[in-house]
């Protein structure tokens, strides 16, 4: 089973979706991982209080890559409240396989440049004791 979720996270790291640049963004962030060097920038459009488009760029592991593929699929087209209520444990369940606590920043950065970009759009995302 692990094999499966391995090429799995290989297929998003590879052929990563919501890949790109948005033209018209509501929201952009840049976030980093300084103990590994991973960073992506994620940018969303947000119409009517709903995720219209959504997309990142940025280079890293292939756990942080497949990490902001998951997590842009799992947004793009839901409620900005919906997004909100996306917690950190909803993200490693996409992701499917164990994650070593020195992984786990790069499994989260995709997750805590949403939660910055949820901020900026204004809505209020879920404290760290609810996620």
């Amino acid at each position: 089973m692990d094999d499966l979720y391995r090429d799995y996270i290989l297929e998003h790291y590879r052929r990563p979706h919501n890949f790109g640049v948005l033209e018209s963004p509501t929201a952009s962030f840049e976030g980093a991982n300084p103990l590994c060097g991973d960073r992506i920038t994620m940018q969303l459009t947000v119409e009517d209080g709903v995720v219209t488009g959504v997309g990142f760029t940025g280079r890293g592991c292939a756990i942080s890559q497949a990490s902001a593929s998951l997590l842009t699929d799992e947004v793009k087209g839901k409620p900005v409240a919906d997004v909100a209520a996306f917690a950190a444990t909803d993200l490693l369940d996409l992701l499917g396989i164990e994650i070593s606590p020195a992984r786990l920043k790069c499994a989260m950065l995709s997750f805590d440049s949403l939660q910055h970009l949820l901020d900026e759009v204004g809505v209020k995302p879920l404290s760290k004791d609810e996620a």
